[in-house]
């Protein structure tokens, strides 16, 4: 019985040193959004004249209902990505306004500069959302009868990291 519990133990040992020794893995910071494109994104230029995509994507904030049991109004919020991937560009300029999407998006908060004018920029919080990838859900309703909404599987590449 002491030899069973010996070998169980050694087992737990290793398995413990293994897992210890293991490199870290980086942190990151990812924001995953389900919503409308809110316009159709353009293409753009830095002030070094670096191309770069920018695309909003508006979701539903649904509050919960007051004491009454109504459910107030719904509100949207807009958040503005930023794709510096050149061959993301055709692909992602291809979409269209009202498109509903699911984005993966990297992000990262650069707090105010306490010297800048609370007016500008630099002196607010600022949340910067990076492209990572971008899948069309369903296409933006048509007011023409009997359109379909679905896309269909020849209308994008769903297997792409765009």
């Amino acid at each position: 019985m002491l030899s069973a519990l010996r070998a169980a133990s050694s087992t737990r040992m290793i398995a413990s040193s293994a897992f210890a020794q293991r490199r870290a893995i980086g942190d990151m910071a990812r924001l995953t959004l389900i919503g409308h494109l809110a316009r159709d994104p353009e293409l753009r230029k830095t002030k070094t004249d670096k191309d770069y995509v920018i695309y909003t994507i508006a979701t539903q904030n649904y509050l919960p209902p007051n004491e009454d049991g109504e459910r107030p109004a719904s509100t949207a919020t807009f958040h503005r990505v930023l794709s510096f991937r050149p061959s993301s560009y055709e692909y992602l300029t291809s979409l269209k306004k009202g498109t509903q999407v699911y984005a993966e998006t990297a992000f990262e908060v650069r707090e105010a500069d306490p010297e800048a004018d609370p007016t500008t920029p630099q002196g607010q919080r600022q949340v910067f959302l990076k492209h990572q990838l971008i899948r069309p859900l369903r296409k933006p309703a048509v007011e023409s009868e009997g359109a379909d909404e679905s896309m269909s599987s020849e209308s994008f590449d769903h297997t792409s990291g765009f």
